[in-house]
């Protein structure tokens, strides 16, 4: 069925080196796909946070799980058929549009024309599921700032977007830092829940007849997915069943011979029915989903009545480590930084070790550059990024308009029709989770993330 060559080297946390898997799949009916080169970061789940039966589920996800799910669906045996879902991630779609010189609409469309010409069903945006995250990020922050004297570690708080920051949060630095988790979950296991909550109850489903994929921008996100806190055991579901990168979907473009460009256009699905998206939308930031920005402008209202427009970036040690701040009567209120990348993680985890940490609020990615930078995408065929298409990325992405998440009318129908209310006990149950130390006690793989 298929093997897996992995190339073995020392962990080094400080360097940013990529290493190959190759996969070879058996040929079949439907789908023959040669072996693919695949190359995996040294991101920030290196061997020491992957254990050796979450290597295998983690190696289950690529692109022969979906053509598997393809063939199931083609036999007489109806029982077995799944609805197949795929949601994609809104920092995937510039990648799309910027290698196939399209508009970020466009792109949307004749990916979701591709997908469905395979024979998915539904192909999703996950915007929506970031609205919910950010909503309920910034709820919290506000929370936890009025706490912060009566709670020890109710501040700083650290975005809970990035899985790779998270499994290194949890697994190696452990209980100093897990309590400032920020307990919102992240747009792919919200997306998640709406897929095999909401649209499966809609389409009267089971959670187990949806087979539900998402295309992300990194392969952090594949290891998110085998969350058991994002697993059913009533109906053997996770929340995500697989994970596929912007890099894969286009390599099975590559082996069917299809450039996005040949590909007719079909309008995205909603979670609504019959509706369709039009056209696609972002939130605040510059490279990923802007937590910092909605977080930074919503505290400021709720805490202290100021309207902040503009948020003015002061750029610290490099360009992935800055800070923003807001000043009141002389004196500063909020202190917030991005840090993006291992090294500059590294000095964030390091004030707050000896005391030294003066920000309310820390957005971590561990891409350096941010999500659009995700290691799934973007990269030269020696796993290097590129330049080039990444600055080009940049552009699309920033072209996007932003749409506050306050603003959309299906989040505030959701909350009352689905989560019964704002501040509701299912609201905590379906969009939060609970990060904390885990004890690693099976043995991990020399694989290199």
């Amino acid at each position: 069925c298929h093997s897996y060559n992995v190339t073995q080297k020392q962990c080094n946390f400080g360097a940013r080196s990529s290493y190959p898997i190759s996969f070879h799949f058996q040929k079949n009916e439907f789908h023959k796909l040669a072996g693919a080169k695949i190359f995996l970061s040294d991101c920030l789940a290196c061997d020491n946070c992957v254990t050796s039966e979450e290597g295998v589920r983690i190696f289950q996800q690529n692109q022969k799980e979906l053509f598997r799910i393809l063939n199931l669906n083609k036999k007489c045996d109806t029982s077995k058929h799944k609805v197949l879902a795929v949601s994609i991630c809104t920092q995937s779609l510039p990648y799309f549009a910027a290698k196939f010189n399209l508009c970020v609409n466009d792109a949307a469309k004749r990916l979701c024309g591709f997908l469905k010409s395979l024979g998915v069903h539904y192909v999703f945006d996950t915007t929506i599921a970031a609205d919910f995250s950010i909503l309920e990020s910034q709820k919290e922050f506000v929370q936890r700032y009025q706490q912060r004297n009566q709670e020890e570690h109710a501040l700083p708080m650290f975005a809970s977007a990035c899985p790779g920051w998270i499994r290194y949060a949890e697994r190696v630095l452990t209980n100093p830092v897990t309590p400032h988790i920020c307990t919102a979950k992240s747009p792919q296991q919200i997306m998640g829940s709406l897929v095999k909550g909401y649209f499966a109850r809609q389409q009267n489903l089971s959670p187990d007849k949806i087979f539900h994929i998402i295309v992300a921008p990194c392969y952090d996100k594949k290891l998110e997915a085998l969350r058991e806190d994002f697993y059913t055991p009533l109906y053997n579901s996770q929340d995500v069943d697989c994970v596929l990168t912007s890099g894969e979907i286009v390599q099975i473009m590559e082996q069917k011979n299809i450039s996005m460009k040949e590909v007719a256009e079909v309008a995205v699905d909603s979670l609504f029915g019959e509706i369709k998206e039009e056209d696609v939308l972002r939130h605040d930031g510059r490279r990923s989903d802007g937590y910092l920005e909605h977080i930074f402008k919503h505290a400021a209202k709720e805490l202290f009545d100021m309207d902040v427009k503009e948020i003015t970036y002061k750029t610290l040690k490099n360009k992935d480590f800055q800070e923003v701040t807001l000043e009141k009567d002389g004196e500063t209120v909020l202190r917030f930084a991005a840090a993006y990348g291992f090294r500059n993680i590294q000095n964030v985890v390091l004030k707050l070790k000896k005391g030294k940490f003066l920000y309310h609020f820390v957005e971590v990615l561990a891409c350096p550059g941010g999500c659009l930078n995700g290691k799934g995408q973007a990269q030269t065929e020696d796993g290097k990024p590129d330049k080039v298409l990444l600055s080009q990325m940049e552009e699309v992405y920033a072209a996007i308009p932003i749409r506050l998440p306050e603003t959309s009318m299906h989040v505030q129908k959701l909350y009352q029709d689905w989560l019964e209310g704002m501040d509701s006990k299912k609201v905590q149950e379906t969009l939060h989770t609970k990060y904390c130390a885990v004890n690693q006690t099976a043995s991990s793989m020399d694989i290199k993330w």
